[in-house]
């Protein structure tokens, strides 16, 4: 069973975040929302502190949870032809 944590926040908070605490790397490697506003980080275990602190979360959702968010289109382009 996966036992990974996603947490959806606003991109004006990345810098809050520690990157030694989650699965991401850096600010500039993260997966943003299509407008550019949000963002999110995995964790395994017990939230991270630095994510405990972000004032904008939602979450933390499961892989299949995140996995449905973005699938919408506030996060994914659909191809013209998907949309017929």
């Amino acid at each position: 069973m996966d036992s990974k944590q996603y947490i959806i926040f606003a991109t004006s908070e990345l810098n809050k975040i520690n990157f030694e605490e989650v699965h991401e790397t850096s600010a500039d490697t993260v997966r943003r929302s299509l407008n550019g506003l949000k963002t999110f980080v995995k964790y395994t275990g017990d939230m991270p502190a630095s994510v405990a602190l972000l004032t904008t979360k939602e979450g933390p959702y499961t892989h299949t949870e995140i996995s449905n968010i973005l699938e919408t289109p506030e996060w994914l382009v659909k191809p013209d032809w998907a949309k017929l």
